[in-house]
């Protein structure tokens, strides 16, 4: 806006010099049209940086000067195209610099210019620079009013450019996190029970390699398992397969431990119900993770896994074994709770669900996860 007020400037000072051009004198036109010219060009960019209140009264002591040298000038250049020009220039800086009735008040006074003539002539040509000047005024609000808008749409871009980037960046790390849960208690449960199939026929293997063989079979089964449960994973990256009724998953899941040497049991309460997938996938994922800290550290006999559709718009899940228990279960989310507990944790928490672990030395322990549906 600056730059076009700066070349309109030029513009009248060189109209200015043109139409002096038949006078007989017409250096002091001239001369006052250039030194009207230079303080507008000069002033402009001060003022433009200035804090609001000090701009204020900078630019009233700058019309101040101007409006007299204005009307000398007009005088002296005899009410011609480019002093008309010149004094316009001075509406449009009163817009972008004061406030709007300060401006309206520069824009009523400029037509005064032609106070010596006559009153017939000052009321056609007062009325006509009036016009001229209220034209100027309005449009150079609308400019101003434009220019402030599109700063604002560059703002507000760059602002959701960075939102974008949070979001994009909040997506991946959810998403590794979810691989790391998939990894956890599919991959890691497979590979747990392998684990102790394995152990279990090396005790075996010297006294009895019949069984060591039979429990060898199953070591190697588990690891044909744990290899589908990998591609199972890699094909849904690339296409989400369905999943199998939750209560048809968890009979698998219980007849697979049991198969390992834990007998673990299913218990479904109430009329079952189709459920979310995610809030399927959070509950059999927790009782592979609950049945596999079984195996792993509660010196269990046995295992029970309870699926309840209660009547309150809630499904439980509970894992229950006669192991050892804990004096103080990792149930608190702390630096204490192991990784597949806190994947339990964020699976129920995107489903609007919770984890809890219940445990007394000598009672076992009770996973229990409870989640809408």
């Amino acid at each position: 806006m600056n730059r076009a007020l700066a070349v309109l400037t030029c513009v009248a000072l060189l109209t200015v010099a043109a139409e002096a051009t038949d006078d007989v004198h017409p250096w002091l036109a001239v001369a006052l049209a250039s030194t009207y010219a230079a303080h507008s060009l000069l002033a402009l960019p001060w003022l433009t940086r200035q804090p609001a209140p000090r701009r204020y009264w900078l630019t009233a002591g700058h019309v101040c000067l101007q409006l007299p040298l204005g009307v000398v000038m007009f005088g002296a250049a005899e009410a011609g195209v480019g002093a008309t020009l010149l004094l316009l220039v001075l509406v449009a800086q009163c817009v972008l610099l004061l406030p709007l009735p300060a401006a309206a008040v520069v824009t009523a006074v400029v037509p005064l210019v032609h106070l010596g003539m006559g009153w017939a002539d000052f009321a056609r040509n007062a009325l006509g620079l009036l016009g001229a000047a209220v034209f100027t005024a309005v449009v150079t609000a609308l400019l101003q009013q434009a220019l402030r808008a599109r700063g604002e749409l560059a703002e507000a871009n760059e602002l959701l450019r960075g939102l974008a980037a949070q979001a994009e960046e909040l997506a991946t790390t959810r998403e590794r996190n979810r691989l790391a849960r998939d990894i956890h208690d599919g991959l890691g449960h497979h590979l747990t029970v392998v684990q102790m199939q394995v152990q279990a026929a090396r005790a075996v293997l010297p006294t009895d390699p019949g069984r060591a063989d039979e429990v060898l079979a199953k070591a190697q089964h588990q690891a044909s398992e744990a290899l589908a449960e990998v591609r199972r994973s890699v094909a849904a990256l690339r296409d989400p397969a369905s999943a199998p009724p939750l209560r048809t998953a968890l009979e698998a899941l219980t007849a697979e431990v049991s198969a390992a040497g834990l007998p673990a049991t299913l218990e479904v309460v109430g009329p079952a119900r189709r459920l979310p997938a995610e809030s399927e996938e959070s509950l059999f994922r927790s009782a592979q993770e609950g049945l596999t800290n079984v195996r792993k550290h509660a010196g269990a006999t046995c295992a029970r896994v309870t699926l309840t559709y209660a009547g309150d718009g809630t499904v439980r899940l509970a894992v229950r074994d006669d192991g050892r228990g804990v004096v103080a279960p990792q149930d608190t989310g702390g630096e204490q709770a192991s990784f597949g507990l806190l994947g339990l944790r964020e699976r129920a928490a995107r489903v609007g669900g919770r984890v809890t672990v219940e445990s007394a030395p000598g009672s076992g322990t009770a996973l229990l996860v409870e989640v809408p549906g």
